[in-house]
C-alpha cells in the first residue's frame, strides 16, 4: 500500500491539517471567524458512513488493487464472501432484500441505523473495538450499550469470536428466560460505568443469560445513560452559574453607568449634586435582582449559546436548513426544546451536547487560561475525559463541528467567534 493510498483515507490527518492551516495563519487573529467559516465550507466535509466502511474493508481485506482504484462492486463482493463465511444473513429480521442491494446502500449512505453496525460486526468478523469505533466515529453515537440486552449479547459474541449462529442461539435463550424485574433499578439509576463493569465480569453463556435477564424490561422503560446524564447535569449547572454571573455583571454595569451618567450631567450643569437622588440610585442598585442558578432556564441557555442564529416571529430558531453549514452542523444547535427533552428524560445526551457545554464553560473562563494554546490543551484534555467516561470516544476532529469548536477555542474570544461563524452561515451570499 503506497503512502498516497494511506493519505487518501486518513481523515483525521486531513482534519488536523485543515485546523493548523487556519489557526497558524497570520490573519487568524484579525479574521478568525471568516477563516473558520471558509474552512468549514470548503475543506471540512462530513465523512459518510459508506466511506468509513470502505476504508475498514480495504484495510482488513488487503486487496491487490490500490485503494484509489477500488470500485463499488469490489467492496460488495468482499462483503458477500465475508457474510457467507461467517454465516451472517442480510438482516437481523427476515427480509426479502438481497445482500447485494443492502450492501450497496451501506457503502453509499451518509449514515445507517445502529443495528447495521452490529450486523456488520458479525458479517465482517469485527472485534469489540472495531464495532465501538464504528459506533463512535462513523455514527457519532455511544459505544455498545451495557443496558441493552441485544447489544450485550452481541458484545459477548464479538469478544469470544462467536459467529452469527451462536448469537442466534443465545438470543433464543434470552427470549425464553423470564425477566428479573427485581433489578429494574439497574436500568433507571445505575451508572453506565457500573453496569459495564458487571458486563465485563461475564465469562460463560449461563452468566450472560443471567445478566441480560436482569436488563429485560418493558419497552417503555428508558435505557438512557445515567453516566452521560450526570456529566450533562454537571456541565449544565456550571453553565447556568456562569450565565447568572454574566447577568449580574451586566445588571451591575447598567446601574453604575446610570449613576455615573447622572453625576456627570449634574457636574456639567454646574449644579450641586442632588445627594438624595444619588442615594436613591444606590439603594435601588443594592436591591437589584441577584441571579442564581435556579433563575437560568433553557431559554437563557439558548439565548446565550445560539445568540447569532436568527429567530422567527415566534422566537424560535430559524430552521437549520437555512444555514449554509447545515450539512456540517445538523443536529448541533443547542435549542431550548432540545435541552428540555434531555432534562425531562425524553432524549439521550449526545457527544455534541457535552462538547458544546464544556466549550461554553471554557469560553467564560478566559481568566484561568488567557493563553489560547494552553486553553486549547486543557479543553481537549477535559473534553476527552468527559466523553470517554461516557463511553463516547474522545474528541474526533474529523467531525466538522468538533473541529469548529477546537478552532474557536484557539481564538481570542471563543464564544464571540463561535457566534460569528453561526451568523455567517445564515447570511445570504
Amino acid at each position: 500500500m503506497s503512502e498516497n493510498d494511506i493519505r487518501e483515507y486518513d481523515y483525521t490527518e486531513a482534519a488536523w491539517e485543515s485546523l493548523y492551516n487556519v489557526v497558524d495563519d497570520q490573519a487568524f487573529l484579525e479574521q478568525d471567524s471568516q477563516a473558520i467559516y471558509d474552512s468549514l465550507k470548503h475543506r471540512l466535509r462530513f465523512i459518510p458512513f459508506g466511506d468509513y466502511l470502505k476504508r475498514y474493508i480495504y484495510l482488513n481485506a488487503r486487496p491487490e488493487k490500490p485503494f484509489t482504484e477500488m470500485e463499488l462492486k469490489d467492496y460488495q463482493l468482499i462483503i458477500k464472501d465475508s457474510f457467507s463465511d461467517n454465516f451472517t444473513p442480510p438482516a437481523f429480521t427476515p427480509t426479502t432484500a438481497k445482500l447485494s442491494a443492502l450492501s450497496k446502500n451501506w457503502l453509499t449512505q451518509q449514515t445507517v441505523k445502529r443495528n447495521v453496525v452490529f450486523l456488520l460486526g458479525f458479517g465482517l468478523n469485527m472485534s469489540v473495538d472495531d464495532v465501538n469505533l464504528f459506533l463512535t466515529k462513523a455514527l457519532r453515537e455511544p459505544e455498545i450499550n451495557p443496558k441493552n440486552p441485544f447489544e450485550v449479547i452481541c458484545w459477548y459474541c464479538y469478544k469470544n469470536k462467536y459467529n452469527y449462529l451462536k448469537f442466534e442461539k443465545l438470543m433464543e435463550q434470552y427470549d425464553a428466560t423470564p425477566a428479573n424485574y427485581f433489578d429494574i433499578d439497574l436500568i433507571h439509576s445505575e451508572r453506565t460505568v457500573s453496569i459495564r463493569k458487571n458486563m465485563h465480569s461475564i465469562h460463560s453463556d449461563d452468566e450472560l443469560i443471567s445478566h441480560v435477564s436482569k436488563l429485560k424490561t418493558p419497552d417503555n422503560i428508558s435505557k438512557i445513560s445515567v453516566t452521560a446524564r450526570e456529566s450533562f447535569n454537571a456541565l449544565y449547572d456550571e453553565a447556568r452559574d456562569l450565565i447568572a454571573e454574566m447577568y449580574n455583571r451586566s445588571s451591575e454595569e447598567e446601574h453604575l453607568d446610570a449613576l455615573m451618567e447622572y453625576k456627570d450631567r449634574l457636574s456639567r450643569s454646574d449644579r450641586l449634586y442632588d445627594y438624595e437622588k444619588i442615594e436613591r440610585y444606590e439603594k435601588f442598585r443594592s436591591k437589584k435582582k441577584v441571579y442564581v442558578r435556579e433563575d437560568i432556564t433553557e431559554s437563557d441557555i439558548e439565548q446565550i449559546i445560539c445568540a447569532a442564529i436568527p429567530k422567527d416571529r415566534y422566537g424560535n430558531l430559524t430552521p437549520g436548513k437555512a444555514s449554509k453549514l447545515n450539512a456540517q452542523f445538523a443536529g448541533k444547535r443547542f435549542s431550548r426544546q432540545h435541552i428540555g427533552e434531555i432534562i425531562s428524560g425524553n432524549a439521550e445526551v449526545t457527544r455534541f451536547d457535552l462538547i458544546t457545554l464544556n466549550f461554553f464553560v471554557y469560553s467564560q473562563r478566559l481568566d484561568l487560561y488567557p493563553d489560547p494554546k494552553q486553553r486549547f490543551t486543557h479543553f481537549l484534555e477535559t473534553t476527552d475525559r468527559i466523553l470517554k467516561s461516557c463511553f463516547m470516544g474522545g474528541i474526533y476532529i474529523q467531525n466538522p463541528y468538533e473541529c469548529f469548536v477546537l478552532m474557536c477555542i484557539l481564538s481570542l474570544d471563543p464564544l464571540g467567534t463561535y457566534a460569528d461563524v453561526w451568523e455567517l452561515s445564515y447570511q445570504p451570499e
